[in-house]
């Protein structure tokens, strides 16, 4: 769901931007009131593999389209919802700079679509009120991770579907009827945020069942049965194997925006809004400078080596972008001074 420049007026993207810097601003003098310098290790290495399993489409049977994870809800799980925002924003900004994945002026608007929902609206009134709320107490912990996954994937990522909606329509691009376009956008993100609350309820149970220390507002009573180091190291392996192996099996097919601005006639589905691939959006110099900035940024542009098809680009993408997103994580903590170790006395001072 990364937006182009294209679909966005500088106007808008210039709203979304102060939007997601307001966010992440709140973000930011919130944890620097944080006292768990154990939660380090744990951001560089979950926003390490929300960025492998993006590069992971998945196909929607039926439809011609396919979709991947967003993490928003796996980060705020893991991390709480201000660093799993941050995380998400070292994530998008990764993309955008180096790997040209969606455009840089709209990258405020992908942060608002993509972060703000999962790591705010979902962690807030979804995760939290069912892990911590009497509704479903009685279930199982494995259970209310499920539930609440799930929910808070489709939850978070519709309103992010129907933001993109409202930001190509503020954007004036005629082309593009309200109606129409969310009738095929919110249906699709609908299937493909079932797909992404599995994944990521899988994750979290099996963190859970190791570390339930780890997961927020879950039950710690049952006990650790693995050390934080090997639940670590479980998880970077996996990354790796996700953004350097899996990868190269991900699906061709366009995912949900692509699919319902342009369709997929060519594979005999729908054309839906059927736009012109060549020929559509808002022209504005804004776009034209983001874009020459994002030529000269990106060294791995759509996941490859530039001008060179072999899959060894992909391969080293996905290897090459975890790192670097894992080493964002960390630099971001040492620069603002999240979960630094503090005395008695430093957090008396803070809070």
């Amino acid at each position: 769901m990364h937006m182009a420049d294209v679909l966005l007026s500088p106007g808008v993207a210039a709203t979304m931007y102060a939007a997601s810097g307001t966010a992440a601003g709140v973000s930011i003098n919130r944890l620097r009131r944080e006292n768990e310098p154990e939660k380090l290790p744990v951001m560089a290495v979950s926003a390490a593999m929300v960025f492998a399993g993006q590069m992971i489409n998945y196909t929607i049977p039926g439809t011609g389209s396919s979709g991947h994870i967003c993490g928003g809800i796996l980060l705020s799980a893991l991390l709480g919802p201000y660093a799993g925002f941050l995380s998400m924003i070292a994530v998008l900004v990764v993309q955008c700079l180096f790997f040209a994945d969606g455009g840089l002026l709209a990258l405020g608007a992908n942060i608002w679509n993509m972060a703000f929902y999962g790591c705010f609206v979902g962690y807030f009134l979804i995760w939290r009120p069912i892990m911590k709320g009497k509704a479903l107490s009685s279930l199982p912990v494995s259970a209310r991770i499920t539930a609440a996954a799930v929910l808070g994937c489709i939850v978070s990522l519709q309103l992010g579907a129907l933001s993109v909606v409202i930001e190509t329509s503020l954007s004036g691009i005629t082309d593009l009827p309200f109606g129409p376009f969310v009738g095929v956008m919110l249906p699709i993100h609908l299937a493909i945020r079932l797909v992404e609350g599995l994944i990521t309820a899988a994750v979290l149970v099996f963190v859970y069942k190791a570390r339930p220390e780890l997961i927020k507002d879950a039950d710690e009573s049952a006990g650790n049965s693995m050390s934080l180091k090997a639940v670590l190291c479980i998880l970077a392996v996996v990354t790796l194997f996700v953004g350097g192996g899996l990868s190269l099996y991900a699906s061709g097919n366009p995912d949900g925006l692509e699919w319902a601005l342009f369709g997929n006639r060519e594979a005999g589905y729908a054309e839906n809004m059927a736009l012109d691939e060549e020929a559509f959006g808002v022209e504005s110099s804004a776009a034209e400078t983001a874009a020459q900035v994002q030529e000269t940024t990106s060294f791995l542009p759509d996941y490859a080596f530039k001008d060179n098809d072999s899959a060894l680009g992909t391969t080293v993408s996905g290897v090459v972008g975890s790192v670097v997103v894992a080493g964002c994580a960390l630099l971001l903590s040492c620069i603002f001074g999240f979960f630094r170790k503090r005395n008695a006395a430093g957090r008396a001072d803070v809070n």
